[in-house]
């Protein structure tokens, strides 16, 4: 289905209810049950929109699952033990994490494999890259079962919805999305300033607030806590604490203008790993990082595994394997903005990679 119908859609309600927030304008663009972005697109992959660490190399996904088991370990080998991804995409790092803990069978006959994906369409790919690790489907963390937990999520919390807000003369204000005089979509302030507790940055400065990963991050530190666990998380962002607006959209592999043809293209923002790790700490979670991508995966030992991956390949496919690597480490391209985050419920000692 085109994206016209959405744009529609969502002038008719600036038109009845004033600009919407940035937050709102996001959950409609991505999550429309028929015209969203999730709804109308297969995002992930070289033929989508984007691209991510595990179909990049597959070294990623089994190095996650081997820091997975080593928490398993260091917990006492729990069992069962509630497995957890949010945000799939097609299936392939829970694929190549669960290929690589077959060299801890004890391990992996405690998982129990649950996921967090609210797209009809992933969820099918994922159920066929998955069917032999027989996954439950969930809409949040609220209805995993109870147990001790171990949670990875890759590039999802960048999807969550933000707020902007943008400071002016006279205080902060909740930027919006209106309608021009040409009825296009464009940004607007609120007139009123903001009540929120903002922090004192310059006239001009943008600020980025994701509700949604501040609810996940107390959720997780309140159930590791108690329960017991571990999470890890990466993406791409920002640490320490800084203005600026990193709201962007991308489609077919290139930047798009964020309000162009709403439903058309992914929507994402940078991560404030600050926030985040002051929430699940304020929920009772210990926080190790963030470190960068480059240095965890190091940490866990990419360039052995690598070199045991290329080794009686040929040329061509040696060269692909080096690639993806170098890919994921290069501080050109993921391995300084892409960064990682790991929250426990007590560990007396940093997990592997966070040394």
């Amino acid at each position: 289905m085109s994206a016209a119908p959405l744009l529609e859609h969502l002038r008719g309600l600036i038109r009845t209810n004033g600009p919407l927030t940035v937050e709102r304008y996001m959950e409609i663009a991505l999550w429309h049950p028929s015209r969203g972005y999730y709804a109308t697109h297969t995002p992930v992959g070289a033929d989508g929109d984007f691209i991510t660490a595990p179909e990049i190399s597959q070294v990623f996904g089994e190095l996650i699952g081997l820091w997975l088991a080593d928490m398993w370990q260091r917990a006492g080998t729990p069992d069962p033990v509630i497995l957890c991804e949010l945000g799939p995409g097609n299936g392939t790092l829970m694929a190549d994490l669960l290929r690589a803990t077959a060299v801890v069978p004890q391990f992996r006959r405690a998982l129990r494999v649950h996921l967090i994906e609210a797209s009809p369409a992933l969820r099918t790919a994922q159920s066929r890259a998955l069917a032999e690790a027989a996954p439950t489907w969930h809409d949040s963390l609220t209805t995993l079962p109870p147990g001790h937990l171990l949670l990875v999520a890759n590039e999802f919390l960048d999807a969550l919805p933000i707020q902007q807000f943008e400071r002016r003369a006279d205080g902060w204000h909740e930027r919006r999305v209106g309608l021009d005089a040409g009825d296009a979509l464009t940004f607007v302030c609120d007139p009123a300033t903001t009540a929120e507790a903002m922090p004192d940055w310059p006239i001009g400065s943008v600020v980025e607030r994701r509700p949604a990963a501040h609810t996940i991050a107390r959720d997780l530190g309140e159930r590791l806590t108690t329960q017991g666990g571990a999470a890890l998380l990466i993406d791409y962002g920002y640490f320490p604490p800084a203005p600026g607006e990193t709201l962007q959209a991308v489609s077919r592999h290139r930047r798009h203008d964020p309000l162009r043809d709403p439903g058309r293209a992914d929507l994402t923002a940078h991560v404030d790993f600050a926030d985040f790790a002051a929430a699940a700490t304020a929920a009772g979670a210990q926080v190790w990082g963030p470190v960068t991508q480059a240095h965890f995966l190091k940490a866990l030992g990419i360039d052995i595994r690598a070199r045991r991956l290329t080794a009686g390949k040929s040329a061509q496919q040696q060269a692909q394997i080096e690639s993806g690597c170098r890919r994921l480490l290069d501080e050109t391209q993921m391995g300084t903005l892409f960064k990682v985050l790991a929250l426990t419920g007590d560990a007396a000692s940093p997990p592997a990679g966070f040394d």
